[in-house]
C-alpha cells in the first residue's frame, strides 16, 4: 500500500506543479527539481534512490520511445554529421576532459574513476533537452540538433562507462574495446531493424486500437532488452525501432488506432518526463549524506562538484565552438550544414543533463573509493546545469536575435499542404466515380474536402473584428449543435430508456465528431522584419518564375464584392493587372473568377504583413 500511494502521490505533484508551471510560464523542468528538493525535507517525505536497472532498462526505453516519434528522419540523414560528431566525439571528448580535471582536483582518485565519470556526465539529456527546448521556444533547428543528439548520445556514454569500469579491474586492449563498439551499434541497428519489422507485420493486422497501442508498449522493452542481451546497445535498438515504427505508421495502422496511440503516449511520456525531474530533486538529501560521509571538507567537496560542473559545460562549448569552424571551413557540403556562431553558442548551452546521468552514476562498482564524490560531482551536474543553463537559456535566447519557430510560417506550410492532399483527393474521386452515386454524395464528399483546405488558408491574414470566417462560423455551431444532441443521450442514459451499449454507442459518435472539428484558429499577428512568404526553394512553376517577386501591398476591399454588395473574407491581388479580389473561403470567390475570365495566373496576398504568392495553374506557392 504503501508504495501505492507514494506513486499516487507522485503524479498528483507533477501533474499540479506543471499545470502551475503551464498557466504561469514557468520551466516546468526546472520547477520539479526545485519542488523536489524542497520536499525531499520535509519530515515523511521517504528518501528517494533512484535504481539504475529501473531508469536504464524501465524509465528509459519508453522515454526515448516517445521522443523519436517527434524526430524526423530526413532531418536526422540530412545532419548525419553534425550528430555523429555530437553523439560521439562529442561524448568521448567530454570524458576525457571532464576525466582529467575530476584526476586533477580530487586527490588520490585512480584516473579510470574519474574516466568513468566523465563518461557519466558526458551525455545531454534527451528528456531535458525536449522539454525545455519546447517551453522555452528554441530556434527549431537548435531543438532538433539536442534531440536527435541526445536519441544517441546515451549509447556512446554508457559505452565508455563499461570501457572505464573495467579498466579499474584490467586493461581492455584498444582492438576489444573497438571490437565492443562496433558490436553495439552494429548489432543494436540489426535488432532494431528485426524488431520494427516483426512488429510491423503484426501491426498491419490488428484492427482494434487498443491491441494496436499494447503492441506499441512492448516495442521499446523489445528492442532494448533484446539487443541487451546481445550485448549490443539497448538505446540504439529502441531509438531504431521507434524510428522505423513512426515513419511505416501511416501505411501499416488504422486512423483509430494511431489516434489512440498518440494520445496515450502523449499522457505516458507527461508523466514519465516530469517524474523524473521531481525525483532528482528528491534524491538530494542521500546524496549529501553519502558525501558528508567521506574524508574532504565541505569546501574541498565544493571545488570538486564546482571544477566538474565546469569542465563539463566548457567541454562542450569548446567541442561545438571548434565543430562550427570546421563545418564553415570545410567543403562545399559542410559549409551548407555549418552553423552560425549564434546557433553554436545556444546548441552549447542547451547541453542540459538529466536522470540518466544519475542512473549511469549508480553503476559505479559499490567499493570504488571516493564513490560518494563522485555520485555528488555527478548530481551537480544534473541539477547544476538544469539551474544554471535552464534558468539563463530564454536570455540567451532573446540576446542572440535568433527567431523562434514560427507559427504563421508554419500556418501557410500547413495550408499548401492542405491544399495538394485535397488536390489529390478530389482526383481520386473524379476517378472512383460512376454517375451511380445516390443524389447529393459526391457533392458532399467534394464539399467537405474542399471546406477542410479552406480552413487551412483562413488561419492566414488579417483578424478579423467584425466577421468570423466560414470554417469558425461552422465548427461554433456544429458544437452547439452536439452540445445538444449530447444532452438527449445523456438524459436517455439517466432516465434509463436504452441499453447501456446502445447510449454508450451514440455518445461515442458524438465525441467522435466533435473531436474531429476543425479548430479555426488565427494566427496571431507578429511585427516582422519581412512579410511572410514561402522559405527559400527552388521553384518549378514558370509562371512564378517570370512573376514579380512577392511584396507586402494590404487592400482594403475587393473590388467586387463592393460593387456587388457582398462580404469577403481574405484578399488577394493579381500580379498581372493589380484586381484585388477575395478568396476561396469568401462567398463570391472574386479572386479565381478573375482568373477564369482574364487567365492571368499568379496572385499575391493583399493581406497585412503577407507576400505569398500563389499560381492558378499550376497549383503552386511561391
Amino acid at each position: 500500500m504503501g508504495i501505492v500511494l507514494e506513486l499516487i502521490a507522485l503524479v498528483i505533484a507533477v501533474g499540479l506543479v506543471a499545470g502551475l508551471c503551464d498557466r504561469f510560464g514557468w520551466p516546468t523542468p526546472l520547477v520539479l527539481v526545485l519542488v523536489g528538493a524542497a520536499a525531499s525535507f520535509v519530515p515523511g517525505v521517504p528518501e528517494v534512490r533512484l535504481d539504475p536497472e529501473l531508469v536504464l532498462n524501465a524509465l528509459l526505453p519508453p522515454l526515448l520511445y516517445a521522443t523519436t516519434a517527434r524526430t524526423s528522419l530526413f532531418d536526422l540523414k540530412h545532419n548525419t554529421f553534425s550528430i555523429l560528431a555530437m553523439s560521439v566525439v562529442l561524448v568521448v571528448f567530454s570524458t576525457l576532459v571532464v576525466g582529467w580535471v575530476t584526476w586533477l582536483l580530487l586527490p588520490g582518485v585512480a584516473l579510470a574513476a574519474a574516466v568513468a565519470l566523465g563518461a557519466v556526465v558526458a551525455p545531454p539529456d534527451a528528456v531535458a533537452a525536449a522539454a525545455i527546448g519546447r517551453r522555452l521556444g528554441l530556434p527549431r533547428r537548435v531543438a532538433t540538433l539536442l534531440e536527435q543528439e541526445s536519441l544517441l548520445n546515451d549509447a556512446a556514454a554508457l559505452i565508455a562507462l563499461s570501457v572505464a569500469v573495467s579498466a579499474l579491474t584490467s586493461s581492455p586492449s584498444p582492438l576489444k574495446v573497438t571490437g565492443s563498439f562496433l558490436w553495439a551499434v552494429v548489432g543494436a541497428v540489426l535488432v532494431g531493424g528485426a524488431v520494427a519489422a516483426v512488429l510491423a507485420v503484426v501491426r498491419s493486422r490488428l484492427r482494434d486500437p487498443v491491441l494496436d497501442t499494447l503492441v506499441s508498449f512492448v516495442a521499446p522493452y523489445l528492442a532494448f532488452l533484446t539487443a541487451e542481451s546481445l550485448h549490443a546497445s539497448g538505446v540504439l535498438a529502441t531509438v531504431v525501432t521507434g524510428l522505423a515504427m513512426a515513419q511505416l505508421s501511416p501505411r501499416i495502422q488504422t486512423a483509430s488506432a494511431r489516434v489512440t496511440e498518440v494520445i496515450t503516449w502523449r499522457t505516458v511520456a507527461f508523466v514519465l518526463e516530469n517524474g523524473v525531474f521531481l525525483l532528482i530533486g528528491l534524491q538530494l538529501p542521500g546524496v549529501l549524506s553519502g558525501a558528508a560521509a567521506t574524508d574532504l571538507s565541505t569546501a574541498q567537496l565544493a571545488v570538486v562538484c564546482a571544477g566538474v560542473l565546469l569542465a563539463t559545460v566548457v567541454a562542450r562549448a569548446v567541442f561545438v565552438f571548434g565543430l562550427a569552424a570546421v563545418l564553415a571551413a570545410g567543403t562545399p557540403t559542410m559549409r551548407r550544414l555549418s552553423w552560425g556562431p549564434a546557433v553554436a553558442g545556444l546548441v552549447s548551452w542547451a547541453g542540459m543533463r538529466g536522470v540518466v546521468t544519475l542512473a549511469a552514476a549508480q553503476l559505479l562498482p559499490e567499493d570504488l573509493p571516493d564513490r560518494d564524490v563522485l555520485l555528488l560531482a555527478a548530481y551537480t551536474v544534473v541539477v547544476g546545469s538544469l539551474l544554471l543553463q535552464g534558468s539563463t537559456l530564454p536570455w540567451l535566447i532573446r540576446r542572440v536575435g535568433l527567431p523562434p519557430p514560427d507559427a504563421a510560417q508554419d500556418a501557410l506550410q500547413a495550408a499548401e499542404i492542405a491544399d495538394a492532399a485535397t488536390a489529390a483527393g478530389l482526383r481520386r474521386l473524379a476517378e472512383l466515380a460512376t454517375g451511380k452515386e445516390p443524389e447529393g454524395v459526391l457533392d458532399r464528399l467534394r464539399d467537405r474536402s474542399i471546406a477542410r483546405a479552406h480552413a487551412a488558408w483562413e488561419r492566414l491574414g488579417r483578424p478579423l473584428a467584425d466577421q468570423d470566417t466560414p470554417s469558425s462560423v461552422y465548427a461554433r455551431l456544429r458544437m452547439a449543435m452536439l452540445d445538444a444532441e449530447r444532452g438527449v443521450v445523456v438524459r436517455a442514459r439517466d432516465g434509463g430508456t436504452a441499453p447501456v451499449e446502445v447510449l454508450a454507442a451514440a455518445l461515442a459518435a458524438i465525441d467522435l465528431e466533435e473531436s474531429l472539428l476543425d479548430r479555426h484558429e488565427e494566427v496571431e499577428s507578429l511585427e516582422r522584419e519581412e512579410a511572410l512568404a514561402p522559405r527559400q526553394r527552388e521553384v518549378t512553376c514558370a509562371h512564378l518564375r517570370a512573376a514579380p517577386a512577392g511584396e507586402s501591398h494590404p487592400a482594403a476591399a475587393c473590388e467586387d464584392c463592393l460593387i456587388e454588395g457582398t462580404t469577403w473574407v481574405h484578399l488577394r491581388a493579381c500580379l498581372t493587372c493589380g484586381h484585388v479580389g477575395c478568396c476561396d473561403s469568401s462567398p463570391r470567390q472574386h479572386s479565381r473568377a478573375h482568373f477564369g475570365s482574364r487567365g492571368h495566373p499568379v496572385i499575391v496576398s493583399a493581406e497585412p504583413g503577407e507576400a505569398w504568392r500563389w499560381c492558378w495553374v499550376d497549383s503552386e506557392l511561391g
